[in-house]
């Protein structure tokens, strides 16, 4: 069984539905077990600021599926969200990343994991650290610990 956490956002067609049914998909796969979310937060947009404030979470669940047909898993439920990607860090009705999965390191054409960005970003470690304060991360702190070091001022729990 595989240990899992993805990131979602977004920040367009009332952001905080998205994630809900985004959720309500995930829990609806058959191959998904033990779901867990953290709060949702409002924060800036990564990249161009010409768009509106996301809305992140993150969730944690267990699988059998190997890395890829879950991503596949969780680009399907994207598409389903009607997921158009534009351009890089542009604005999107749902995005879902994997962040984590048990304590591997994958570098794959399509997906690199851990997320290669996960450590800079208040908008993925404050929820990460609403469900898992104690994991270890793979710098050698734990979520709790890292959260002190980042940037959070601008994430506001929704």
């Amino acid at each position: 069984m595989n240990k899992i956490y993805i990131g979602l956002g977004s920040n367009l067609n009332n952001p905080i539905q998205q994630l809900e049914n985004a959720l309500a998909a995930l829990s609806a796969l058959p191959e998904i077990t033990d779901l867990i979310y953290s709060n949702f937060y409002s924060s800036k947009p990564v990249g161009p600021q010409d768009q509106p404030d996301f809305v992140n979470a993150v969730a944690s669940f267990s699988t059998l599926l190997d890395p890829i047909p879950l991503l596949d898993a969780l680009q399907n439920i994207e598409q389903e969200h009607n997921r158009i990607r534009e351009r890089h860090w542009g604005p999107r009705t749902l995005d879902l990343d994997i962040l984590l999965i048990n304590n591997d390191t994958l570098s794959l054409p399509r997906l690199t994991v851990p997320h290669p960005y996960m450590l800079e970003r208040g908008f993925v470690i404050k929820p990460l650290a609403d469900i898992t304060p104690g994991m270890l991360l793979p710098n050698g702190k734990t979520v709790e610990e890292h959260l002190h070091c980042i940037n959070t001022t601008d994430l506001v729990c929704l």
